[in-house]
């Protein structure tokens, strides 16, 4: 898998992103639940990352052991956060937690949602 790395990347994503949803009918009424994917080998880096992101506001996971494809071991959590399905507003989400992961050299691998289905009652 390529990681995107440049924070414009992220921004032209993020906009593609909010408007495919909105184009498929995703209930921008309703708040969606956003989850933030980073990334380390050092998991002592990883730790400090998600306390500055706690610190933001933003709901923390447990970091997780995993294996890439070559079986090289790293370390992840997602930082999650309710938001309205507003491009800008995910893109200041975007470029303070991009900024936090490039203060800690920790990978930011991106971010997604799921589809709420509008009520139709």
């Amino acid at each position: 898998m390529q990681y995107i790395d440049e924070l414009d990347e992220w921004m032209t994503f993020t906009e593609e992103t909010v408007e495919a949803l909105i184009a498929d009918g995703s209930d921008v009424s309703q708040p969606h639940v956003i989850e933030y994917y980073f990334a380390s080998d050092d998991f002592d880096v990883l730790e400090k990352m998600a306390v500055d992101a706690f610190k933001a506001n933003f709901e923390v996971t447990d970091a997780e052991e995993l294996e890439d494809e070559d079986g090289h071991g790293f370390f992840a959590f997602d930082v999650i956060v309710e938001r309205r399905l507003d491009v800008d507003i995910i893109k200041q989400d975007v470029e303070l937690l991009d900024a936090l992961a490039k203060k800690h050299n920790v990978m930011f691998d991106g971010w997604g949602t799921h589809f709420i289905e509008a009520d139709t009652e």
